[in-house]
């Protein structure tokens, strides 16, 4: 796999935090209709922190590995901090990415912003639901 850091490898021949989440507090997702890569990405939040993340990704090496860096960076993160991410602090972490594959550090922060989205809304309904409280 020239180009890609040696992190970037070991999370692409080894992905944290596959998976999907049943019973997820908030539910992202992201594509990229020019090369085709999806990403889902599923949040449980505790105390407006996330506590438990999962994904799934159709997509190219670079994709898989830089949305299993990205989870592991964000798990333990409060929701808004973890909602700032940018796709170049994500590609730094990687260690990089080759030109051509730059777009794949977009997919994870964006299905992860979505996802954020997807939590506060239910919250909002939620709060409504029962006459006000805490969003």
């Amino acid at each position: 796999m020239a180009g890609y850091s040696d992190i970037l490898q070991e999370h692409f021949k080894n992905p944290r935090n596959v998976g999907e989440m049943e019973d997820a507090d908030g539910v992202g997702r992201v594509g990229d209709p020019t090369c085709g890569d999806y990403v889902v990405i599923w949040i449980k939040v505790r105390d407006e922190h996330i506590s438990e993340i999962k994904f799934k990704c159709l997509g190219c090496p670079a994709a898989i590995g830089t949305t299993s860096i990205f989870c592991e960076m964000v798990r333990g993160m409060h929701v808004d901090r973890a909602a700032e991410l940018s796709d170049e602090v994500l590609e730094e972490a990687a260690g990089g990415l080759p030109e051509e594959k730059r777009h794949c550090s977009n997919l994870a922060p964006g299905a992860l912003y979505d996802a954020i989205v997807n939590y506060v809304t239910r919250e909002v309904a939620k709060s409504a639901r029962t006459g006000g409280g805490k969003v």
